[in-house]
Formats: C-alpha cells, sequence, structure tokens
C-alpha cells in the first residue's frame, strides 16, 4: 500500500566531522529523500562527549554539494537565537542553497541556554522568547528597521531583508503544547511534532493517541483563526521514542501508514549514523522509500 505522506525528511544530526556529515547529505539526496534536516544545540544528551557543530554551518556546506534536496533546521533554537541573525542565518541558506532552504524554529532546550549563557529558564520564558523570535523574524523580513516584543527587540536595522529574487524560506514551527500550537496555526507555513518531552516514554499506541490529540487541536485552532487546515503543512519526526521507523521497513511502512491516517504530510526520520541508538541500516531507508513512492 502506497502511503499518502507526500514527503519524506531525515534528521542528519550535525556531530562529528564534517566528512561524515558530508556523506550522509549525498546519500539521502540519492536515496530519494525531500528534505534534510540539522538541529541547532549547544550541547545534547544524544551526544554527550561527541563534537557537536554549529546547526546551520553543515546546510550551507550541504547546498554546495547537492542540488536537488531540500536543506533545513529542525530545529533553528529561539533559546539561542534572535530575531536578526535568525533572519540573516536563514535567508543566506536560502540564497546559497537556490531556494531549498527549510527553516524549522523552536523554543530550544533550557540546557543550551545554561550553556550559552548560564540561565535556566522557565518554560513561561521560553515560550515568550520563542513567540518574540517568530514575531520579530517575521518583522525583519517585512523590512522593519526596529520592533519591540515582549522580551526581545531590535532597532537601527539598515540593512535590506533579503537579496534580489531570493523569496523567504518556508517557515515550519514545532508545537506540541496548547500555547504553541496556536502560534504555529498563527504564523507557520508548517507544523512540527515529535510528540514533546513526555512522548518519549510512551508505547507506540500511547504516542499516535497523542499525537492525534494534537492534531484535533491544530484542525480546532485553524477553524477559529479561519485557517484552512489544509494550508498548514503537517510534520511528524518519529524516532526519539519507541516508535522507531527505521528499525525495518516493515515499522517505516507502518509508520507513514499512521501518519497519513492523522494527516500528515511529512514524516522525517533519523539518519543511518545517528547517535544515542537511534541509528540504522541504510538499507532499510533505501528500500522504504522505494516502496512508498
Amino acid at each position: 500500500m502506497a502511503a499518502m505522506v507526500t514527503r519524506f525528511g531525515v534528521v542528519i544530526p550535525p556531530a562529528g566531522p564534517w566528512a561524515a556529515q558530508s556523506a550522509a547529505y549525498r546519500w539521502a539526496e540519492d536515496v530519494g529523500y525531500d528534505v534534510a534536516y540539522s538541529f541547532d544545540h549547544l550541547t545534547h544528551a544524544t551526544v554527550r562527549g561527541e563534537w557537536l557543530a554549529d546547526g546551520f554551518l553543515p546546510l550551507a556546506a550541504a547546498a554546495t554539494s547537492t542540488s536537488r534536496i531540500e536543506l533545513g533546521t529542525l530545529v533553528a533554537s529561539a533559546t539561542l537565537r534572535s530575531p536578526v541573525s535568525l533572519a540573516r542565518l536563514a535567508i543566506t541558506l536560502q540564497d546559497l542553497s537556490g531556494g531549498r532552504a527549510v527553516l524549522g524554529l523552536g523554543a530550544g532546550s533550557p540546557a543550551c541556554a545554561g550553556a550559552d549563557r548560564g540561565a535556566r529558564p522557565s518554560p513561561a520564558e521560553m515560550f515568550t522568547r520563542y513567540a518574540d523570535v517568530v514575531s520579530g523574524y517575521q518583522a525583519v523580513l517585512r523590512g522593519d528597521q526596529e520592533w519591540q516584543g515582549s522580551a526581545l527587540s531590535f532597532t537601527g536595522v539598515e540593512t535590506a531583508p533579503r537579496p534580489d529574487g531570493v523569496a523567504d524560506p518556508f517557515l515550519v514551527l514545532a508545537a506540541h503544547g496548547p500555547r504553541a500550537l496556536r502560534l504555529a496555526v498563527e504564523h507557520g507555513d508548517g507544523w512540527n511534532t515529535y510528540g514533546g518531552p513526555s512522548s518519549t516514554r510512551l508505547e507506540p499506541g500511547q504516542y499516535w493517541a497523542l499525537v492525534g490529540q494534537q492534531v484535533a487541536r491544530v484542525d480546532e485552532l485553524c477553524e477559529r483563526a479561519g485557517r484552512d487546515p489544509r494550508s498548514l503543512r503537517r510534520s511528524v519526526l518519529l524516532g526519539f521514542g519507541a516508535v522507531r521507523p527505521t528499525a525495518d521497513v516493515t515499522s517505516y511502512a507502518e509508520a507513514a501508514e499512521r501518519a497519513t491516517e492523522l494527516g500528515f504530510d511529512e514524516l522525517v526520520v533519523y539518519a543511518p549514523d545517528a547517535p544515542a541508538g537511534m541509528g540504522s541500516d541504510p538499507h532499510v531507508h533505501e528500500e522504504a522509500l522505494g516502496r512508498l513512492r
């Protein structure tokens, strides 16, 4: 049975030397993935003791060694990024890649706030910053020279928001809770979920039920906002918890079917060399994509 999911993505963690990451991006394009994602952390439990590169620079380098595959963050961290610098990174990647950039953006990790500046923000503080970064980023792209949010602001921006002829990257907002889901509906081109922190401890049936509740909430919020639910691209990232699509081809196909049933457009998995037990046999990816296309 062919899955109705229309897009398949793969996360290539920015861990280890660039030579290995470069090969992974070329592999992802060759086997037929639609998009390859990096993530944006300063520290993370899954790569303890390993080298972790910047989230954006490998994407820029991959833009020079690939030609078709989209390149994006899943996700850029609002904990680490500010509106003007984030816009500069995203538009630069869009320009370098010839329009293939996807900006996935999320609240980020409190651990990264600690690594960056010794802070331990509360969930409320992290959401406030996340909402500000989204709003401020969009203000930069409008060409605003100054902007004031709840906790962040900028002023004196005299440069152009983008080079001539360069379109804005597709904006995917990560969301699991009520406030972030509303943010995604109101500001995103797309929405991504991995279920949320608590989902990693759930059994597969419980996990899909939780994600189904999030889908229902997104539909409700779209209706309240007067937005066509089909205008919000929906993406689910699998592999961090009990649902492991890349364990074998059957698991991959089953995950694609479940994602389809819930109305997701995009299924994202982790690359074969992903750390912390999330790795897999590359042939599983190749065969699964061959069957599901």
